[in-house]
């Protein structure tokens, strides 16, 4: 039998009541997302592309269909730590070195110091920041606090990475360098990750399989998966595969009316 999907989805809908009435922001996805996958979520502000993220990490409880990750219900699988989630900042706490940051997630699941300490040094290499153990956050750049970041959500070596936007505050070079550098972690680790993302270039440079979302209430509108080949140089993104590619999502997006209702 194959084995279960890392994500599953099924008429998967959530509702958030306010006090101006309710407000849909999920509605009706359906989406499988299988091991070793480096899924891409894209679409217009306010689609949910956040929100299905967080309803995998148990952050949000759907109002209606069914979910699963690794089998399980989004508790199970958070009570489990089947994740490990990078947000948009880096939430790196400040008066805590590096190697304390990255450390947090091992101390709260009780790891005994020697094997803090391996953990700590593993993924420190994995996201090349090694030498920098001892700096804090402040005496580090931008990209190199997210690298930290990813660091702390690999330290206890999940299955599933869950990456919201991590890049979007980052200049176009640093950005390049990150998604290069993240690709070859992938490779490496053999995750499963989750992206969310607002740039077509990106999603299609790092992705095996894009979704498109269309404005609330968020809906998969298409689902692209990628043939570009696992190793992939930056300049892979003026080859004609790779731009018929990005074609596809703009015009998916395009087709959910992602910008011209914002016109």
């Amino acid at each position: 039998m194959p084995a279960a999907a890392v994500v599953a989805a099924h008429q998967l809908g959530l509702t958030f009541p306010t006090a101006d009435g309710d407000v849909v922001a999920l509605s009706d996805v359906n989406l499988t997302i299988d091991k070793g996958e480096f899924v891409s979520f894209i679409g217009p502000s306010g689609c949910g592309k956040t929100t299905f993220l967080r309803t995998i990490a148990d952050l949000e409880r759907p109002t209606s269909g069914t979910l699963t990750v690794n089998g399980q219900t989004p508790e199970q699988a958070r009570r489990s730590r089947a994740y490990g989630y990078v947000f948009q900042a880096p939430a790196l706490y400040p008066w805590r070195t590096i190697e304390k940051n990255v450390a947090l997630p091992l101390e709260i699941m009780g790891y005994g110091r020697e094997q803090q300490a391996e953990r700590i040094r593993r993924t420190l290499e994995l996201v090349n920041l090694t030498g920098f153990e001892k700096r804090y956050p402040w005496q580090l750049s931008g990209g190199m606090q997210q690298r930290a970041s990813i660091a702390r959500a690999l330290a206890f070596d999940a299955d599933l990475l869950l990456m919201d936007e991590p890049f979007g505050a980052l200049d176009e070079i640093v950005r390049d360098h990150l998604n290069s550098e993240l690709l070859k972690l992938w490779d490496r680790t053999q995750k499963t990750i989750c992206f969310v993302t607002h740039s077509i270039p990106e999603a299609v440079y790092l992705s095996t399989k894009i979704v498109v979302m269309s404005p609330r209430p968020g809906r998969v509108t298409d689902v692209i998966v990628s043939d570009l080949p696992r190793e992939r140089p930056l300049d892979i993104r003026e080859t004609p595969e790779f731009l018929a590619i990005a074609a596809r999502v703009r015009e998916g997006l395009r087709a959910g009316h992602s910008y011209e209702e914002a016109v």
